[in-house]
């Protein structure tokens, strides 16, 4: 077991791999959840066979590679498990067979020869062009930012003396996490008072958190903190992390830590792109969808049929359903 271990982190050491990413690694053996902790070659071993899906769903992970010997059995539940998860897997070519995936490749990992097996994947081209579009997207959003400040910033500290922006720990692609900005549309106090909330949430099994009328706003509903809730002025300061990259302008919302603790095995492919300032869920109604596994399959569609042209369309449709204010709390 630890020769095969270290052989296997020895050649992904010397790819591009081993530069770009932490290597981690897992002991599929019967009893390997002993193992757990374990360094070896300077690598820390995470899982086991039996807790491996449960370590993905709930961690950063970009990318997978299965490397076992010839004689042991292919693992079908756990790599259709993966791909459900939206988690790019890479497969030795000595054990591929066709399996399901929206996109294969042959690559090179290190000795091994692979197929690369993703849910969501793009072109370097279609890649470039999604990113020069968030770039211009961003710099101009953060323009309109600062605009906002000068006029609606003064007007949120005289209404709730402290910061006028808000900023979250949120859960990026693949889980990565990240601090997500807001212009301050809630009291100070607001995350104390959301536990005494709770039963009022009107997204069922709390995977969400949203109710009508929510007293934490500043100034209720006609106050500053509606006003710019009403009009998404709020989510303007996020054009900043699309400028750095945590976001994009059209994606799935970046759920919290304490949501993303709660999602089981199928919503995690929420997480298979960098999350946006708006996508389909925004354009299809906002705050009147209350079934979060709606919001999840409305995200799936999103990476199902994502085009440059779609996220064009989902943009001016986003700027439509703001003026209108259409679901909008």
């Amino acid at each position: 077991m630890e020769e095969t271990a270290a052989t296997v982190i020895g050649n992904v050491r010397n790819s591009n791999y081993g530069n770009q990413y932490m290597i981690r690694g897992v002991l599929m053996d019967k009893g390997a959840e002993t193992e757990i902790g374990r360094r070896i070659s300077d690598v820390e071993f995470v899982a086991s066979g039996d807790t491996v899906i449960e370590y993905v769903c709930r961690e950063w992970v970009d990318e997978v590679l299965i490397a076992l010997p010839r004689e042991v059995p292919f693992p079908d539940t756990f790599y259709h498990y993966l791909i459900e998860m939206g988690v790019t897997v890479h497969l030795n070519l000595l054990k591929a067979v066709q399996l399901d995936g929206h996109k294969q490749d042959v690559k090179r990992v290190g000795e091994y020869t692979v197929l690369s097996n993703s849910y969501y994947s793009i072109s370097l081209k279609q890649a470039l062009c999604k990113r020069i579009m968030d770039v211009i997207g961003g710099v101009v959003g953060c323009g309109l930012t600062a605009i906002l400040f000068m006029v609606i910033g003064p007007i949120i500290y005289l209404q709730s003396p402290g910061p006028v922006f808000f900023s979250q720990e949120r859960i990026g692609q693949n889980g990565k996490r990240f601090r997500m900005y807001k212009f301050r549309s809630m009291y100070l106090d607001a995350e104390e008072k959301k536990k005494d909330l709770l039963e009022k949430n009107q997204v069922k099994d709390g995977m969400m958190f949203k109710i009508e009328n929510d007293p934490r706003i500043i100034g209720g509903e006609k106050g500053i903190g509606g006003f710019i809730r009403r009009f998404s002025l709020d989510e303007f300061p996020q054009f900043l992390n699309v400028l750095k990259g945590d976001m994009s302008l059209i994606g799935s919302r970046p759920p919290t830590v304490d949501e993303w603790m709660k999602y089981k095995r199928h919503h995690r492919i929420r997480l298979a792109t960098k999350p946006g300032i708006t996508g389909l869920w925004q354009i299809s109604g906002r705050s009147k969808i209350n079934d979060f596994e709606e919001v999840v399959r409305l995200d799936k569609e999103y990476v199902d049929n994502w085009s440059l042209k779609g996220d064009f369309l989902i943009l001016c449709k986003t700027i439509k359903v703001v003026l209108s204010k259409d679901g909008a709390w």
